[in-house]
């Protein structure tokens, strides 16, 4: 390399980011971010931080982002369990995430330390791409966790009639409909498994924002043959694209949205919170579906075949 090949190379934005959760070694975030980074021409690395047990404190959250701004970090991506606890560590807010009470963006600015929730942006972006815009009636919501959340405050920014809420834990359902109605948009309510006879078929929309689906929770949060000709359906998981409620609804010859989209672009919306560049949304959703893919092919190769069993209930999920 030449000199001058070398002063051209230096003047590459170099981007550093980082994700904090539990269990984030394997996510898919940090490839999809530096494919995004090369395509810019950035020097774009991405490193996962995996919590211990005890490392979700908030001294240790302190610590951490006191640590990531002094040797130089860009921003950090935060996933479960600390997408509350960092709230309290931060200078400011964005809507989205000051409306659904959790951050999963967290950038550095000269102004201080400002969390975003790409998570309500992200599914707006992804229900819009799939659905367009249409009114929607009544839509149910399987899962209150912090995706749920997440889900349900982009929904209420809506043009939706009702919003049924549905959990394992009722009085979390509950809490999240008060949350709703609180933003002023859809009238929304809590609701039980066994309310869905009568709920499903005047919905327009159902959405899973619950693991039921996920290869380590494989099933359908509900009984699909409830299903309606003319309803859509929403799944939100991406671990694998393809779930079996989605198979399902589409046996049925009902639209669907698989959780690819989403999952596109929460990251995107983060890379452009932390390199004020415009996103390859299509790019971005190709490099996603080929990481998947991949994934999917080495289990395959590792791992027997088991059948899927049903669900009876939706049980809590995050969506990082």
């Amino acid at each position: 390399m030449t000199v001058s090949d070398a002063a051209l190379v230096s003047r590459r934005p170099a981007v550093l980011i980082g994700l904090i959760g539990e269990g984030v070694t394997p996510s898919l975030t940090p490839p999809m971010h530096e494919f995004e980074g090369a395509r810019h021409g950035m020097h774009y690395v991405y490193r996962t931080i995996d919590l211990a047990a005890d490392e979700g404190t908030t001294e240790s959250l302190r610590a951490l982002l006191a640590s990531a701004r002094r040797l130089g970090f860009n921003g950090m991506n935060i996933t479960h369990p600390v997408k509350q606890a960092i709230i309290p560590l931060l200078d400011d807010l964005s809507d989205s995430a000051r409306a659904v009470g959790a951050v999963n963006t967290v950038v550095f600015t000269d102004a201080g330390t400002i969390g975003h929730n790409t998570d309500v942006t992200g599914f707006a972006a992804a229900l819009e791409d799939a659905f367009g815009d249409a009114p929607l009636r009544r839509v149910v919501l399987f899962g209150t966790g912090g995706a749920g959340s997440a889900v349900a405050t982009a929904l209420a920014q809506y043009p939706i009639g009702e919003l049924i809420l549905i959990d394992q834990v009722r009085e979390r359902a509950e809490a999240l409909a008060e949350q709703i109605v609180g933003l002023g948009g859809a009238a929304a309510s809590a609701a039980g498994i066994d309310d869905l006879p009568a709920l499903i078929p005047g919905a327009d929309l159902i959405v899973n924002a619950t693991p039921v689906g996920m290869a380590a929770h494989p099933g359908t949060p509900f009984d699909v043959t409830l299903l309606p000709g003319g309803i859509r359906v929403a799944d939100i998981v991406y671990r694998p694209a393809d779930t079996a409620l989605l198979q399902a609804a589409r046996a049925r010859g009902i639209r669907t949205m698989s959780g690819l989209g989403m999952a596109m672009h929460q990251a995107a919306d983060a890379f452009e919170i932390f390199t004020g560049e415009s996103a390859d949304r299509q790019a971005m959703l190709a490099d996603l579906d080929d990481l998947v893919a991949a994934e999917a092919a080495k289990a395959a190769r590792t791992t027997p075949a088991t059948p899927a069993p049903v669900r009876e209930a939706p049980e809590r999920g995050e969506h990082s």
